[in-house]
């Protein structure tokens, strides 16, 4: 934290009593026409200290002549107290994730210059590296930020491989592009970051902190691959049954005759995820079989434990205009900054026929048509989920997309609200064009219980092939393939 508020009472008409210490974090909100109530929902809590120093027998009233060490021992043991207390809820997690409310609308994408980047997975080849990082921060003033790369093995657990391995500068690079907001409700800093070029491929954890790497600030993960390696998709997607028409399926070969693999089942690795989620990606693809002869692995899955759910099209909400009214957007709530809008009412959908349409693939786009330059244009708002429904569901239920990473958290999880016989969920987000779905956490029934799941939908797959070689001792990767199912 930048600051500490410091709150103390001591009762002078009984100077033995002790003096209680209240220490806790302090983040300005630099949100304009925000209430302490609304900055709260905006989830602006952080935790604080209370701390009663032990009495001591005091000669007057006034304390003269009380002993001061254990006073200052005590401020001392409160300090060690909070800074423990603070950095112990900034566990590095090698997911993407942000670690501090006022962090918001986190993008990493190639910048190639085309209006469909912010579409794009965060991955990049190896010969043209052009990842770039944007986030926001909801404060008025600019932080000392700073940005640090770590490889990763194929299962995103760190690897072996020293700075020096991978990069030729020093590991810390500080944010310097940055830009304030420009008439917008909510002020905030935008930041804008090139992650710098690595040598070799693989996964990697990006990560940003303050001076100190246990402050974190958000982590994101991103991809370097080569061509090493051929893949060659077979085109019957889905087998038969029941349970097929509500998956998706394909199988393909690789064929790794142009690098030297001893034992290829142990030394190669093939990951695959489903429209750039993590939640539900597979990780270590087993193949079904092996021929030496003809450098190949056949992945021919014979039951449905590799199989994806195709899920259903994404809702949306278009929210690029506040003077306009966009697609499935309701009433808009002018009367308090920042502006306040309701969507369209929703249904399950989980019994209901295939309808065609198209979406984002759950990503987001950040625009303001109302003025230019959306990145520092956008304003933020409250934008409120409705998911009609008679009867709650026993089982937690979340509102999810690209724009939260699809976590199921508490910020993202909708509440039942019997009075009106609805699920209700109040977000803070950027001005723009949103991919949602409703999922379902159950032990007993799918994610896509509430929406549905059909094998016509389109879905767009990543198949990222790792192999190990003796040297360096890490996973590289040397494939990276791009598939669209049922495309448009």
């Amino acid at each position: 934290m930048n600051h500490l508020f410091i709150w103390g009472a001591c009762p002078r008409e009984n100077a033995g009593s002790g003096c209680t210490l209240q220490v806790r974090p302090y983040t300005p909100l630099r949100t304009s026409g925000l209430s302490a109530e609304a900055s709260a929902q905006a989830g602006f809590s952080l935790p604080s200290i209370t701390h009663t120093f032990p009495s001591h027998p005091c000669p007057s009233p006034q304390g003269d002549g009380c002993p001061k060490d254990g006073v200052r021992a005590s401020i001392l043991f409160i300090f060690l107290l909070l800074h423990i207390n603070l950095f112990a809820q900034k566990e590095l997690s090698f997911t993407d994730k942000v670690y501090e409310p006022q962090i918001k609308t986190v993008q990493l994408y190639p910048d190639t210059d085309n209006p469909q980047d912010f579409l794009q997975p965060s991955t990049t080849p190896i010969h043209q590296q052009t990842l770039t990082l944007e986030f926001d921060d909801l404060q008025d003033n600019r932080n000392n930020y700073y940005a640090k790369l770590i490889h990763c093995n194929y299962d995103w657990t760190k690897s072996q491989l020293m700075d020096l391995d991978f990069l030729e500068n020093y590991n810390e690079y500080n944010l310097t592009d940055y830009s304030f907001s420009n008439s917008t409700y909510s002020r905030y800093v935008h930041y804008r970051f090139k992650v710098p070029p690595v040598k070799i491929t693989g996964n990697y954890l990006l990560i940003v902190y303050r001076d100190d790497q246990k402050d974190l600030i958000l982590s994101k993960r991103m991809m370097v691959f080569d061509t090493q390696i051929g893949l060659t998709k077979d085109d019957q997607m889905l087998g038969t049954g029941t349970l097929n028409r509500a998956n998706q399926q394909f199988n393909f070969i690789l064929n790794y005759g142009d690098i030297q693999v001893i034992n290829p089942v142990e030394s190669i690795h093939v990951n695959m995820r489903q429209n750039q989620r993590w939640d539900n990606a597979k990780i270590n693809l087993q193949p079904s079989s092996v021929r030496d002869a003809d450098s190949e692995l056949d992945y021919r899955f014979m039951d449905d434990s590799w199989q994806f759910n195709g899920g259903n099209e994404f809702r949306f909400a278009d929210f690029r205009s506040l003077n306009y009214p966009g697609q499935n957007t309701g009433r808009l709530n002018k009367s308090i900054k920042p502006y306040e809008l309701y969507l369209g009412i929703d249904a399950p959908r989980g019994e209901s026929a295939y309808a065609q349409y198209k979406d984002l693939d759950g990503n987001f786009v950040i625009d303001n048509l109302d003025y230019g330059e959306p990145q520092i244009t956008g304003n933020y708002l409250y934008v409120n989920f409705t998911l009609k429904c008679s009867t709650p569901y026993n089982e937690n239920v979340y509102v999810v997309g690209k724009f939260n990473d699809y976590q199921r958290s508490e910020e993202s999880k909708i509440r039942y609200n019997t009075s009106i016989g609805a699920y209700e969920s109040r977000q803070f987000v950027k001005q723009g064009w949103y991919d949602y779905q409703y999922v379902l956490e159950s032990k007993t029934h799918p994610l896509t219980t509430i929406e549905g799941s059909h094998y016509e939908t389109e879905n767009v797959y990543e198949i990222a092939i790792y192999y190990r070689p003796f040297r360096p001792n890490a996973d590289l990767l040397i494939g990276y393939t791009l598939i669209s199912v049922n495309p448009r």
